[in-house]
C-alpha cells in the first residue's frame, strides 16, 4: 500500500552500492544481489555482467516468487460485481490528463487491445475470490465523475480529511451511495498535499467513515506528483538527481507525461489491491489488517521478466523510446506494474517472456 518506501529503499540501495564500489558507467563487472524467496541480499562476493548493460540472468527468475509469502484470505468480500468507479477530480486538471486516466481505466474491460493488454493485465486480480468462489469481477465501468476545481477542503488533505471530499461528492448527488459495487477514486491535481505523500506514499485506500460520509464506502486516493516528488511515485520516469550519470537513466514514458504516466500504474495497483481487500479483511499477508501487505505491494517496482534488485524487467519500447508494457483502448500503451497471482505464487503480468 506504501509505493513511496520502496522507492526510496532501493534508492537507498542503489546509492550505497554505487558509493561502496566507484565503479565507472561501463565497467564490466558489479556487485549484485542474491535472490533468496522474495528478499534482496546484498553479497559483495557476487559477479555478474553490469545489469545496465546486461540485465537479466541466466535464471531470469527475480519475480518474487517464494514460498515464504503467506498472502492468505481473512473471509471479507472481494468485488465480485461489475465495479463501478466513480471518479473524483479533485483541483485543477487539464482534460487532456482526464482523457488518459479513464482511457486506462476503460481499458481494463477493452476486449479489442492487442497482447499484452490492460485487460489481460486485469486477469491476474480476477483470479482472486470469495468465500463462494466468486470471482473479482472483469467489467469495470466509469459509473460517474465529480469536479471539485474549487479546491472546496483546501489544498492540504489528510487521511481524514480527503473524507470530506467523498462526502461533498455524495451529498452534491451526483453521485449514488453505491456501497456494493462502487468504488470512490480521488484524483488530486499537483498543487495538492496529502498527509505522508512522498515520504510514505504514493497513493493509499481505505473505507469511509459513517461518522465523516455516512455511509462504508471503499475509495483509494492516488496525487499528481510532477510538482512534488516524481523522482519516488513517478518512477521510472523520473530519478534523483544525485544519481547523476551513475544510475538507470530515466524511462520515456508511453503517453510523453511523467506525472500522469507514472500516476497510471499507483492508480492500477490501489484498483488491484481495492478489489482484492475493499474492506481491508479480504485478501493480504501479515497478522496486522492496519499494515497489510496486498497484492500489489508484493510486486512494487516489478513491470517485466527478470525484474527485482531495482531493475524492472523486460519491457518494450516503441519508435519513440516511449517504454510500455500494455496496450489499452484508442491506441494508448502504458507501464504498470505486476500483480502476485493466487496461481502461480508469484507476481506476473501479461507481458512475461518465461
Amino acid at each position: 500500500m506504501s509505493l513511496a518506501l520502496f522507492f526510496y529503499s532501493f534508492l537507498i540501495f542503489f546509492f550505497f552500492i554505487h558509493n561502496a564500489n566507484s565503479l565507472p558507467r561501463n565497467s564490466k563487472s558489479t556487485t549484485t544481489t542474491l535472490d533468496v524467496g522474495n528478499h534482496q541480499v546484498y553479497n559483495p562476493e557476487a559477479k555478474l555482467p553490469d545489469i545496465r548493460m546486461n540485465p537479466l540472468s541466466a535464471s531470469k527468475k527475480f519475480e518474487g516468487s517464494s514460498d515464504l509469502v503467506h498472502l492468505r484470505y481473512h473471509m471479507g468480500p472481494v468485488l465480485s460485481s461489475p465495479i463501478n468507479i466513480y471518479l473524483i477530480w479533485y483541483g485543477k486538471w487539464a482534460n487532456s490528463h482526464k482523457l488518459l486516466i479513464k482511457d486506462f481505466l476503460l481499458s481494463i474491460s477493452s476486449k479489442g487491445s492487442p497482447s499484452p493488454s490492460v485487460s489481460d493485465w486485469w486477469r491476474t486480480v480476477s483470479l482472486y475470490t470469495d468465500q463462494t468462489g466468486a470471482n473479482i469481477s472483469r467489467t469495470v465501468l466509469i459509473a460517474g465523475e465529480y469536479t471539485d476545481h474549487l479546491y472546496s477542503h483546501g489544498k492540504d488533505l489528510t487521511r481524514l480529511t480527503v473524507q470530506d471530499v467523498i462526502a461533498s461528492a455524495v451529498k452534491s448527488k451526483p453521485f449514488p451511495v453505491d456501497h456494493k459495487t462502487g468504488i470512490y477514486l480521488i484524483l488530486t491535481a499537483d498543487d495538492v498535499t496529502m498527509q505522508d505523500y512522498c515520504r510514505a506514499v504514493c497513493g493509499f485506500h481505505y473505507f469511509t467513515f459513517p461518522s465523516k460520509v455516512g455511509y462504508t464506502l471503499p475509495y483509494a486516493w492516488i496525487g499528481h506528483s510532477i510538482k512534488q516528488c516524481p523522482e519516488v511515485c513517478a518512477y521510472p520516469f523520473a530519478v534523483p538527481a544525485y544519481m547523476g550519470g551513475g544510475g538507470p537513466g530515466a524511462l520515456h514514458p508511453p503517453n510523453g507525461d511523467i506525472g500522469v504516466d507514472g500516476m497510471i500504474s499507483v492508480i492500477a495497483h490501489e484498483l488491484a489491491e481495492l478489489s482484492s481487500n475493499p474492506l481491508i479483511n479480504a485478501w493480504y499477508a501479515g497478522e496486522d489488517p492496519t499494515a497489510p501487505t496486498e497484492i500489489g505491494d508484493l510486486c512494487e517496482g516489478l513491470y517485466g521478466t527478470g525484474g527485482g534488485g531495482g531493475y524492472i524487467g523486460q519491457v518494450m519500447k516503441d519508435r519513440k523510446g516511449r517504454t510500455f508494457n500494455l496496450h489499452g483502448r484508442r491506441g494508448r500503451k502504458f507501464l504498470v506494474q505486476w500483480i502476485w497471482s493466487p496461481v502461480l505464487k508469484a507476481c506476473a503480468g501479461p507481458n512475461a517472456l518465461d
